[in-house]
């Protein structure tokens, strides 16, 4: 896979890091400290297929990630990682979506100017004839009181992770979301 680096407004005083994903390729991130918050009505759908390349975006989905429609079909869904997410929350959604389960969570996404929205997502795999062929993603905006629970959790699988002593079992678990 081979993700474009994002490129900072040249006004713009932002935080980077290069964010390395599950196949080793990395691409350069840019990120504010500054949230969006998703409105209370708004449904954002995704679908990708089994590598996790998305293949649709409902309008909710592209408004919020601040990329055309475009841009996202094609994309990894990891374009929209923010780096403060550890790589063990996506490690158990991919083991319970690849094993036909449904996965539940909280996901802190990158927006393509750099700004950050929460989600609450549920992720489900879809199936034909036995066989996983795609995932779909429905995401709504999550209560802030879980938020505020999740990110000091986040922030300790990350430095777990900078150690690489998290697994994905332990964020399955602690965030007692499977259904």
């Amino acid at each position: 896979m081979s993700l474009p680096d994002m490129k900072p407004a040249p006004e713009s005083v932002c935080q980077q890091t290069r964010l390395t994903y599950h196949d080793g390729s990395s691409r350069l991130v840019c990120w504010l400290n500054t949230e969006v918050p998703v409105p209370d009505d708004l449904v954002l759908v995704s679908r990708t297929d089994a590598q996790g390349i998305i293949t649709h975006a409902n309008d909710a989905f592209v408004a919020m990630s601040g990329y055309s429609r475009q841009e996202l079909i094609g994309q990894p869904h990891c374009v929209l990682r923010h780096p403060d997410m550890p790589a063990a929350v996506f490690r158990g959604m991919w083991a319970d979506c690849q094993a036909g389960l449904k996965w539940n969570g909280y996901v802190k996404n990158l927006h393509s100017a750099g700004a950050c929205y929460w989600v609450r997502a549920t992720v489900v795999p879809n199936v034909r004839k036995g066989v996983v062929v795609g995932y779909t993603s429905v995401q709504r905006k999550p209560s802030r009181l879980w938020v505020e629970a999740v990110i000091p959790m986040y922030q300790r699988f990350l430095a777990a992770q900078a150690t690489q002593t998290v697994s994905s079992e332990e964020v399955s678990s602690q965030e007692g979301d499977r259904q």
